[in-house]
């Protein structure tokens, strides 16, 4: 068993992960020869991946400053992946050193990572988890040490739920997720969606990931990415393209616009809920 908690022979560098593909996607260079070839066949169904990936990425950013900024002092990152700085404690404590992070993934490799990418500073753990069990998630001994639901916490959905079929209850799953969380909470959520692209690409893709990755995938319109939300309200500008959430430069626009293939929002959970 390893430090960061899990046994090498968890280790399948033969199966793609969509945590090392979306590292290809980033450009990055912690993948295995099974994720680039995956992740050839998608950019070759759909090459606008990568500029979405990367849109992804500034949304995180832009979220993530924007929770903190309000006063959110404590954040769950759940599908983390393979850490690409500035990562989520990085970005948060550019608003306030104390904030603290609890990292999960289910990917081993991102774990070997963790120790010294993402928890060496302190006020941040890593959580070897499937967001499939969601409860496994928020009763996990690390989520205790660093978050406490008694005050407002910001839980990221970056780019996972799209790996979470309906038939795996992916609603439920929010719903578990947040439940526990007081009024004042934030929902950061972004999802792959065929609105924008007509393109018979994402067939395609979503095949690539059926068959071949250690994930399925299921897109949805901006209707279904929205109940994902139910109980928050969602802040200005509400579940928009990526690019459009708070810009902090300019805006694509046009066929440009159209090769952000997501929905990005924030959404604060009512007192009522």
């Amino acid at each position: 068993m390893s430090e960061a908690g899990f046994s090498p022979e968890q280790i399948d560098t033969t199966r793609p992960h969509p945590a090392r593909m979306y590292d290809y996607y980033l450009g990055g260079k912690d993948n295995y020869e099974a994720d680039r070839d995956a992740a050839d066949r998608v950019l070759a169904a759909l090459p606008d991946v990568g500029i979405t990936a990367r849109s992804n990425r500034d949304f995180m950013h832009r979220a993530v400053r924007t929770v903190v900024d309000s006063g959110i002092r404590q954040i769950i990152d759940i599908g983390t992946g393979i850490p690409t700085s500035p990562n989520t404690h990085e970005v948060a404590r550019q608003v306030d050193p104390e904030v603290r992070v609890a990292y999960v993934d289910n990917d081993p490799i991102v774990a070997a990572y963790a120790g010294a990418k993402l928890t060496n500073s302190g006020n941040a753990g890593f959580v070897l988890a499937d967001i499939r069990d969601p409860a496994g998630i928020l009763d996990h001994p690390v989520t205790k040490e660093l978050i406490d639901f008694d005050e407002p916490v910001a839980l990221m959905l970056l780019a996972v739920l799209h790996f979470i079929t309906d038939a795996e209850d992916a609603r439920g799953i929010v719903h578990t997720l947040t439940e526990r969380s007081p009024a004042g909470s934030h929902l950061i959520l972004s999802h792959a969606t065929p609105d924008f692209n007509d393109s018979e690409g994402f067939g395609k893709v979503e095949k690539v990931y059926n068959e071949e990755s250690t994930s399925s995938a299921q897109w949805r319109t901006g209707g279904e990415i929205s109940v994902f939300f139910d109980g928050f309200e969602l802040l200005d500008p509400g579940l928009v393209q990526l690019p459009l959430w708070r810009p902090d430069g300019p805006v694509p626009e046009g066929d440009s616009l159209k090769k952000h293939m997501g929905y990005g929002g924030v959404g604060v959970k009512r007192a009522s809920a």
